[in-house]
């Protein structure tokens, strides 16, 4: 059999079991979970593996499970990747009624992908053709959210970072993978849907900014007293005094937001809370603007002679899509597509902890236009159900068979080519280094 034939095998194979994709896709809609705490999800994944018997371990980070097909030999190894993790969108018809969560951001899409190029390429005997190994990831806490809960996990000592793949990472669940790939959706208004190949986008560094000050009567005796909303007021638009100096090629993010700004109008508030990110394209860039930016921030309390405490907290890295495993996505894109609906994409301010694992291997991020309405909105819909559920497994069990193919020849040359930024010890590195400020 030569390899389209076996490309052609296993897309029939996916078109056969669209029906099953696509139930387990709506299983884990119907059941949205959040961060770190996706056991349901984390248990239809591993039903799923046991019913093609396909073995695996469980436990990365907390909820993670990891599984292997093996090739004719292990030359390389590739990992396909889907998050297990909703947002919370309480306005979503599909969200829980307690935690608010929903899965408007088509991360149950990501697994169907998964276990759909599972079950082909083992109902195929693919693997006896292919010289590398498969890993099936179905991976924690993608999204960025519930930041208390998860510092209570790190307390604990259940957790080293807020992330779910930086936790991955600092656990060893990427030391025997090569490269990776991971679809997301998109909205699209194609009647076919689309396929963007994957562009770069930000990273970011979570901070959480505490002001403090002295209460006093606001009126009788405001001389008394420090007032930390006007110490927070100033750091933001000492922020806003450096925005010119943000290079526009490092499409530099600030968007706070005050959590507690006050108790009551007639007392002079001494504590306020805020919240933001700072985002940047690249490490670099991250870590200068990070700094630049604090300084800002405890100017602002140093003009009232308030107190300024900041908590940064490592988010997520620069996504850096590799060219050449991108060029081996884009040839299986445009055959299932068509040449018109496969496009290149534009850098993202948003980010992905995908990023983190771009920095320390060949990665890919493609987006499947299959979405009517807005990403994490509560008009989100997937609808076109046959771009989400067909085309897109499709698309990535080809790769897969391009990049294993001839012992593995492709994704070899993409390894040995690629320049990893960090380690992953300089990279837990620089995450610690963040956190400390330094």
């Amino acid at each position: 059999m030569d390899k389209e034939q076996l490309k052609e095998r296993v897309c029939q194979l996916i078109r056969d079991n669209f029906e099953e994709t696509q139930k387990l896709g709506h299983a884990i809609f119907n059941e949205p979970e959040l961060g770190f705490k996706e056991v349901k999800t984390s248990a239809k994944v591993r039903a799923a593996f046991d019913e093609l018997g396909i073995d695996y371990t469980t436990g990365w980070g907390i909820t993670g499970v990891k599984a292997r097909l093996k090739g004719a030999n292990s030359t390389r190894t590739v990992a396909l990747l889907g998050e297990l993790d909703a947002i919370v969108c309480r306005n979503h018809e599909a969200s829980d009624p307690v935690t608010g969560a929903a899965h408007c951001c088509g991360h149950n899409v990501q697994i169907a992908n998964v276990l759909a190029v599972a079950r082909a390429l083992k109902e195929s005997g693919a693997m006896d053709y292919l010289g590398g190994d498969v890993v099936f990831f179905a991976v924690p806490a993608e999204e960025y959210v519930e930041i208390d809960y998860r510092s209570g996990l790190l307390a604990q000592k259940k957790l080293k970072y807020l992330g779910g793949k930086q936790q991955l990472i600092a656990e060893g669940a990427f030391d025997d993978i090569d490269m990776a790939m991971q679809m997301h959706v998109s909205a699209t208004h194609a009647p076919d849907g689309d396929f963007t190949v994957g562009a770069s986008s930000n990273g970011f560094v979570g901070k959480l900014i505490e002001y403090h000050g002295r209460a006093a009567h606001a009126a009788g005796c405001p001389d008394q007293g420090v007032n930390a909303l006007n110490a927070a007021m100033l750091g933001v638009m000492g922020v806003n005094a450096i925005r010119e100096t943000f290079r526009d090629s490092d499409c530099v993010r600030f968007h706070p937001i005050i959590n507690s700004g006050g108790d009551l109008v007639n007392v002079i508030p001494d504590y306020v809370k805020m919240e933001s990110y700072c985002r940047a394209s690249n490490v670099e860039a991250l870590a200068h603007y990070n700094k630049a930016i604090n300084r800002a921030l405890k100017a602002g309390a140093s003009a009232v002679g308030a107190q300024c405490k900041i908590t940064d907290l490592p988010g997520y890295l620069p996504l850096r899509p590799d060219p050449h495993l991108r060029d081996v996505l884009r040839g299986n894109a445009q055959a299932v597509f068509g040449w018109n609906a496969t496009v290149e994409g534009e850098h993202s301010a948003g980010s992905t902890d995908m990023g983190d694992v771009s920095h320390l291997m060949p990665v890919v991020h493609p987006w499947v236009g299959c979405v009517r309405g807005t990403l994490h909105g509560a008009d989100y819909k997937v609808s076109n159900e046959e771009a989400a559920y067909v085309k897109s497994p499709e698309v990535l069990a080809m790769t897969l068979i391009d990049l294993l193919w001839d012992g593995a020849a492709a994704a070899d040359e993409i390894c040995r080519e690629f320049k990893p930024v960090f380690t992953k010890e300089s990279y837990m590195a620089f995450l610690d280094q963040l956190a400390s400020g330094s």
